[in-house]
């Protein structure tokens, strides 16, 4: 199901069918999947496996650690691109829909805006930037000189 609206998610919380792949990482490995979630919204300033594996200790003590650290990264997503939500409304649908569910759904998010999930930070900048000329300062004959 995808929504119109200008502010709200592209897909719901179970549109998994024709994503599978993303559905599938997010509950067999989701803290790979909170980790490349995390990575983008961050725009690389903290890595995929730092940010995976901190979830993946936080949920090694408890489920509610590893919830209220995706919630985080959830609601930083939706400021960033102006979806309708709050910060309740994220941590509810985090903690209760199963964090699983809601990393997917940001996963869908953020490929449906054009990125490669998989790819990282890094190399999304690169592809986007690929074929885009560095400016460089004009050289001028005879070189500059005071009046």
């Amino acid at each position: 199901m995808v929504h119109n609206a200008a502010h709200s998610w592209h897909t719901g919380y179970c549109d998994c069918s024709s994503h599978c792949r993303s559905c599938c990482l997010t509950l067999f490995c989701p803290c790979v999947a909170f980790g490349r979630v995390a990575e983008i919204v961050d725009k690389g300033t903290t890595s995929c496996c730092v940010h995976g594996l901190f979830y993946c200790l936080l949920g090694g003590f408890t489920y509610v650690g590893s919830s209220l650290y995706a919630c985080i990264y959830r609601t930083k997503l939706r400021k960033t691109y102006g979806i309708d939500g709050s910060k309740t409304c994220d941590c509810i649908g985090t903690c209760c829909c199963l964090s699983s569910i809601s990393i997917c759904q940001e996963f869908r998010e953020l490929e449906s805006r054009g990125f490669d999930v998989s790819a990282g930070w890094k190399e999304n900048v690169r592809v986007k930037t690929r074929g885009v000329m560095e400016m460089e300062a004009p050289t001028i004959e005879n070189g500059m000189a005071r009046k």
